[in-house]
Protein backbone atom coordinates (compact mmCIF):
# COMPACT_ATOMS: atom_id res chain seq x y z
CA UNK A 1 0.00 0.00 0.00
CA UNK A 2 2.92 2.34 0.70
CA UNK A 3 4.11 2.07 -2.91
CA UNK A 4 0.63 2.92 -4.13
CA UNK A 5 0.52 5.97 -1.87
CA UNK A 6 3.85 7.23 -3.17
CA UNK A 7 2.58 6.84 -6.72
CA UNK A 8 -0.57 8.75 -5.84
CA UNK A 9 1.40 11.60 -4.27
CA UNK A 10 3.57 11.78 -7.36
CA UNK A 11 0.43 11.95 -9.49
CA UNK A 12 -0.86 14.89 -7.42
CA UNK A 13 2.43 16.72 -7.86
CA UNK A 14 2.96 16.16 -11.58
CA UNK A 15 -0.53 15.81 -13.02
CA UNK A 16 -2.61 17.93 -10.65
CA UNK A 17 0.05 20.53 -9.75
CA UNK A 18 -0.94 20.42 -6.08
CA UNK A 19 1.12 22.56 -3.73
CA UNK A 20 3.80 21.05 -1.48
CA UNK A 21 1.70 21.84 1.58
CA UNK A 22 -1.37 20.06 0.17
CA UNK A 23 0.69 17.03 -0.81
CA UNK A 24 2.24 16.93 2.67
CA UNK A 25 -1.26 16.93 4.20
CA UNK A 26 -2.35 14.07 1.89
CA UNK A 27 0.81 12.18 2.84
CA UNK A 28 0.15 12.51 6.57
CA UNK A 29 -3.51 11.53 6.29
CA UNK A 30 -2.85 8.50 4.07
CA UNK A 31 0.10 7.37 6.19
CA UNK A 32 -2.16 7.39 9.24
CA UNK A 33 -4.80 5.40 7.38
CA UNK A 34 -2.22 2.94 6.05
CA UNK A 35 -0.83 2.28 9.55
CA UNK A 36 -4.36 1.73 10.88
CA UNK A 37 -5.26 -0.63 8.02
CA UNK A 38 -2.09 -2.70 8.46
CA UNK A 39 -2.84 -3.15 12.17
CA UNK A 40 -6.40 -4.18 11.41
CA UNK A 41 -6.35 -6.31 8.28
CA UNK A 42 -2.91 -6.32 6.68
CA UNK A 43 -2.89 -5.67 2.94
CA UNK A 44 -6.61 -6.12 2.21
CA UNK A 45 -8.56 -2.88 2.53
CA UNK A 46 -12.33 -2.73 2.08
CA UNK A 47 -15.25 -0.53 3.04
CA UNK A 48 -15.34 -1.95 6.57
CA UNK A 49 -11.70 -0.95 7.03
CA UNK A 50 -12.44 2.62 6.00
CA UNK A 51 -15.48 2.80 8.27
CA UNK A 52 -13.47 1.44 11.19
CA UNK A 53 -10.82 4.10 10.60
CA UNK A 54 -13.43 6.87 10.60
CA UNK A 55 -14.99 5.54 13.80
CA UNK A 56 -11.54 5.38 15.39
CA UNK A 57 -10.97 9.05 14.51
CA UNK A 58 -14.29 9.98 16.09
CA UNK A 59 -13.52 7.93 19.21
CA UNK A 60 -10.28 9.88 19.53
CA UNK A 61 -12.33 13.11 19.32
CA UNK A 62 -10.81 14.45 16.11
CA UNK A 63 -12.51 17.63 14.94
CA UNK A 64 -15.18 17.20 12.27
CA UNK A 65 -13.14 19.31 9.86
CA UNK A 66 -10.12 17.04 10.35
CA UNK A 67 -12.17 13.87 9.85
CA UNK A 68 -13.70 15.34 6.68
CA UNK A 69 -10.24 16.20 5.34
CA UNK A 70 -8.91 12.71 5.98
CA UNK A 71 -11.95 11.12 4.31
CA UNK A 72 -11.42 13.36 1.29
CA UNK A 73 -7.79 12.25 1.05
CA UNK A 74 -8.72 8.56 1.30
CA UNK A 75 -11.51 8.96 -1.26
CA UNK A 76 -9.17 10.67 -3.74
CA UNK A 77 -6.61 7.93 -3.22
CA UNK A 78 -9.05 5.12 -4.01
CA UNK A 79 -10.41 7.00 -7.02
CA UNK A 80 -6.84 7.11 -8.29
CA UNK A 81 -6.48 3.34 -7.84
CA UNK A 82 -9.78 2.75 -9.62
CA UNK A 83 -8.68 4.89 -12.56
CA UNK A 84 -5.48 2.84 -12.82
CA UNK A 85 -7.48 -0.40 -12.83
CA UNK A 86 -5.93 -1.61 -9.56
CA UNK A 87 -9.33 -1.81 -7.84
CA UNK A 88 -12.68 -3.12 -8.99
CA UNK A 89 -14.79 -1.49 -6.30
CA UNK A 90 -14.52 1.81 -4.45
CA UNK A 91 -14.49 1.19 -0.66
CA UNK A 92 -15.40 4.85 -0.08
CA UNK A 93 -18.52 4.79 -2.26
CA UNK A 94 -21.49 6.44 -0.48
CA UNK A 95 -19.26 7.18 2.49
CA UNK A 96 -20.60 10.26 4.27
CA UNK A 97 -18.33 13.01 5.53
CA UNK A 98 -19.13 14.85 8.78
CA UNK A 99 -21.40 17.82 8.23
CA UNK A 100 -19.42 20.92 9.06
CA UNK A 101 -20.44 24.54 8.98
CA UNK A 102 -18.29 26.93 7.07
CA UNK A 103 -16.71 29.28 9.57
CA UNK A 104 -16.39 32.91 8.58
CA UNK A 105 -12.83 34.08 7.90
CA UNK A 106 -11.27 36.05 10.72
CA UNK A 107 -10.42 39.62 9.74
CA UNK A 108 -8.99 42.47 11.79
CA UNK A 109 -9.94 46.13 11.50
CA UNK A 110 -8.05 48.73 9.50
CA UNK A 111 -6.94 50.43 12.70
CA UNK A 112 -5.43 47.14 13.91
CA UNK A 113 -3.61 46.78 10.59
CA UNK A 114 -2.22 50.29 11.06
CA UNK A 115 -1.02 49.40 14.57
CA UNK A 116 0.62 46.24 13.23
CA UNK A 117 2.48 48.21 10.58
CA UNK A 118 3.46 50.92 13.06
CA UNK A 119 5.03 48.28 15.30
CA UNK A 120 7.73 47.70 12.67
CA UNK A 121 8.95 51.26 13.19
CA UNK A 122 9.93 50.41 16.76
CA UNK A 123 12.49 47.89 15.47
CA UNK A 124 15.78 48.68 13.77
CA UNK A 125 18.14 47.15 11.24
CA UNK A 126 17.52 45.72 7.78
CA UNK A 127 15.08 43.14 9.18
CA UNK A 128 12.66 45.87 10.26
CA UNK A 129 12.54 47.30 6.71
CA UNK A 130 12.04 43.78 5.36
CA UNK A 131 9.23 43.08 7.80
CA UNK A 132 7.49 46.35 6.98
CA UNK A 133 7.74 45.61 3.26
CA UNK A 134 6.32 42.11 3.71
CA UNK A 135 3.40 43.24 5.85
CA UNK A 136 2.61 46.12 3.51
CA UNK A 137 2.73 43.86 0.47
CA UNK A 138 0.65 41.12 2.08
CA UNK A 139 -2.08 43.57 3.06
CA UNK A 140 -1.91 45.38 -0.28
CA UNK A 141 -2.31 42.24 -2.39
CA UNK A 142 -4.05 39.57 -0.31
CA UNK A 143 -1.42 37.03 -1.35
CA UNK A 144 -1.07 33.72 0.41
CA UNK A 145 2.00 33.53 2.61
CA UNK A 146 3.55 30.85 0.39
CA UNK A 147 3.12 33.15 -2.58
CA UNK A 148 4.70 36.01 -0.65
CA UNK A 149 7.84 34.19 0.46
CA UNK A 150 8.19 32.63 -3.02
CA UNK A 151 8.58 36.04 -4.67
CA UNK A 152 11.79 36.76 -6.53
CA UNK A 153 13.25 40.19 -7.19
CA UNK A 154 12.15 39.95 -10.81
CA UNK A 155 8.51 39.49 -9.74
CA UNK A 156 8.32 43.08 -8.46
CA UNK A 157 7.59 45.93 -10.86
CA UNK A 158 8.08 49.22 -9.03
CA UNK A 159 6.77 51.25 -11.95
CA UNK A 160 3.80 51.31 -12.49
CA UNK A 161 3.50 49.19 -9.35
CA UNK A 162 2.50 45.52 -9.51
CA UNK A 163 3.65 42.10 -8.46
CA UNK A 164 3.68 38.84 -10.43
CA UNK A 165 2.42 36.01 -8.29
CA UNK A 166 2.33 32.26 -8.95
CA UNK A 167 -0.64 30.76 -7.17
CA UNK A 168 -2.17 27.33 -6.73
CA UNK A 169 -1.97 25.02 -9.69
CA UNK A 170 0.75 27.19 -11.20
CA UNK A 171 -1.77 29.89 -12.11
CA UNK A 172 -0.01 33.23 -12.49
CA UNK A 173 -1.63 36.58 -11.79
CA UNK A 174 -0.49 40.20 -11.83
CA UNK A 175 -1.67 42.18 -8.80
CA UNK A 176 -1.63 45.99 -8.77
CA UNK A 177 -0.05 47.67 -5.74
CA UNK A 178 -0.61 51.29 -4.70
CA UNK A 179 2.35 53.67 -4.65
CA UNK A 180 2.25 54.07 -0.85
CA UNK A 181 2.43 50.30 -0.29
CA UNK A 182 5.07 49.74 -2.95
CA UNK A 183 7.27 52.45 -1.43
CA UNK A 184 8.02 50.17 1.53
CA UNK A 185 9.06 47.37 -0.83
CA UNK A 186 11.27 49.74 -2.81
CA UNK A 187 13.01 51.00 0.32
CA UNK A 188 13.65 47.44 1.48
CA UNK A 189 14.99 46.38 -1.93
CA UNK A 190 17.36 49.34 -2.17
CA UNK A 191 18.51 49.76 1.44
CA UNK A 192 17.99 46.57 3.44
CA UNK A 193 18.16 43.63 1.05
CA UNK A 194 21.80 44.38 0.04
CA UNK A 195 22.73 44.14 3.72
CA UNK A 196 21.10 40.72 4.04
CA UNK A 197 22.40 39.39 0.74
CA UNK A 198 25.20 36.80 0.97
CA UNK A 199 25.32 35.45 -2.60
CA UNK A 200 25.03 37.64 -5.69
CA UNK A 201 23.07 34.91 -7.50
CA UNK A 202 20.34 34.81 -4.82
CA UNK A 203 17.08 35.75 -6.57
CA UNK A 204 14.70 35.59 -3.60
CA UNK A 205 13.15 38.93 -2.70
CA UNK A 206 12.76 38.45 1.05
CA UNK A 207 15.85 37.12 2.84
CA UNK A 208 16.59 35.95 6.37
CA UNK A 209 19.70 36.87 8.35
CA UNK A 210 21.65 34.09 6.60
CA UNK A 211 20.90 35.55 3.18
CA UNK A 212 18.52 32.72 2.31
CA UNK A 213 14.88 32.86 1.28
CA UNK A 214 12.67 33.56 4.28
CA UNK A 215 10.35 30.64 5.05
CA UNK A 216 6.64 30.54 5.80
CA UNK A 217 7.41 29.54 9.37
CA UNK A 218 9.88 32.39 9.73
CA UNK A 219 7.36 34.97 8.60
CA UNK A 220 4.68 33.46 10.84
CA UNK A 221 6.92 34.07 13.85
CA UNK A 222 7.65 37.60 12.63
CA UNK A 223 3.99 38.59 12.36
CA UNK A 224 3.24 37.05 15.76
CA UNK A 225 5.99 39.16 17.30
CA UNK A 226 4.68 42.41 15.85
CA UNK A 227 1.10 41.59 16.85
CA UNK A 228 2.28 41.15 20.43
CA UNK A 229 4.26 44.39 20.25
CA UNK A 230 1.21 46.23 18.91
CA UNK A 231 -0.90 44.75 21.74
CA UNK A 232 -3.46 43.34 19.33
CA UNK A 233 -5.53 40.79 21.19
CA UNK A 234 -6.99 39.15 18.09
CA UNK A 235 -5.14 36.14 16.72
CA UNK A 236 -3.09 37.32 13.75
CA UNK A 237 -1.51 35.09 11.15
CA UNK A 238 -0.44 35.83 7.57
CA UNK A 239 -3.77 34.38 6.41
CA UNK A 240 -5.66 36.78 8.67
CA UNK A 241 -4.10 39.68 6.75
CA UNK A 242 -5.23 38.02 3.52
CA UNK A 243 -8.76 37.77 4.92
CA UNK A 244 -8.61 41.38 6.08
CA UNK A 245 -7.52 42.58 2.65
CA UNK A 246 -10.52 40.89 1.01
CA UNK A 247 -13.02 41.96 3.66
CA UNK A 248 -11.88 45.60 3.56
CA UNK A 249 -11.98 45.73 -0.24
CA UNK A 250 -15.49 44.30 -0.41
CA UNK A 251 -16.67 46.61 2.37
CA UNK A 252 -15.44 49.53 0.29
CA UNK A 253 -17.64 48.45 -2.60
CA UNK A 254 -15.17 46.49 -4.74
CA UNK A 255 -16.74 44.03 -7.19
CA UNK A 256 -16.60 40.40 -6.15
CA UNK A 257 -15.19 39.28 -9.49
CA UNK A 258 -12.32 41.75 -9.19
CA UNK A 259 -11.49 40.57 -5.67
CA UNK A 260 -11.74 36.94 -6.82
CA UNK A 261 -9.21 37.60 -9.57
CA UNK A 262 -6.81 39.45 -7.29
CA UNK A 263 -6.89 36.73 -4.63
CA UNK A 264 -6.65 33.87 -7.09
CA UNK A 265 -9.84 32.13 -5.96
CA UNK A 266 -10.91 29.34 -8.30
CA UNK A 267 -14.57 29.81 -7.29
CA UNK A 268 -16.56 32.98 -6.65
CA UNK A 269 -18.14 31.26 -3.61
CA UNK A 270 -14.77 31.50 -1.85
CA UNK A 271 -14.91 35.27 -2.32
CA UNK A 272 -18.57 35.72 -1.42
CA UNK A 273 -17.98 34.59 2.16
CA UNK A 274 -16.25 37.91 2.88
CA UNK A 275 -19.53 39.78 2.36
CA UNK A 276 -20.74 38.30 5.67
CA UNK A 277 -18.00 39.80 7.85
CA UNK A 278 -19.73 42.69 9.64
CA UNK A 279 -19.77 44.89 6.54
CA UNK A 280 -20.99 48.09 8.18
CA UNK A 281 -18.26 48.14 10.83
CA UNK A 282 -15.60 47.35 8.28
CA UNK A 283 -16.92 50.05 5.95
CA UNK A 284 -16.69 52.67 8.71
CA UNK A 285 -13.14 51.54 9.52
CA UNK A 286 -12.21 51.60 5.83
CA UNK A 287 -13.54 55.10 5.21
CA UNK A 288 -11.87 56.38 8.36
CA UNK A 289 -8.42 54.96 7.98
CA UNK A 290 -7.53 53.11 4.80
CA UNK A 291 -5.27 54.99 2.32
CA UNK A 292 -7.12 53.55 -0.69
CA UNK A 293 -10.35 55.15 0.52
CA UNK A 294 -8.95 58.66 0.45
Amino acid sequence: MQLDIEGFLGFLATEKSFSKNTIAAYHNDLAQFSEFAERQVGDTVDRETVLSFVLDLKDKRYAATTVARKIAAIRSYFHYLLAKGELREDPTEDLDSPKIGRALPHAISVSEVDRLLAATEEASGPESLRDRAMLELLYATGMRVTELVSLDVDDINLQPGNVRCSGRGGRERIIPVSYDRMAAVERYAQEARPQLLRRPDQGALFLNHRGERLTRQGFWLIIKGYAKRAQIESSITPHVLRHSFAAHLISSGAELRAVQEIMGHASISSTQVYTQINPERLRREWERAHPLAR
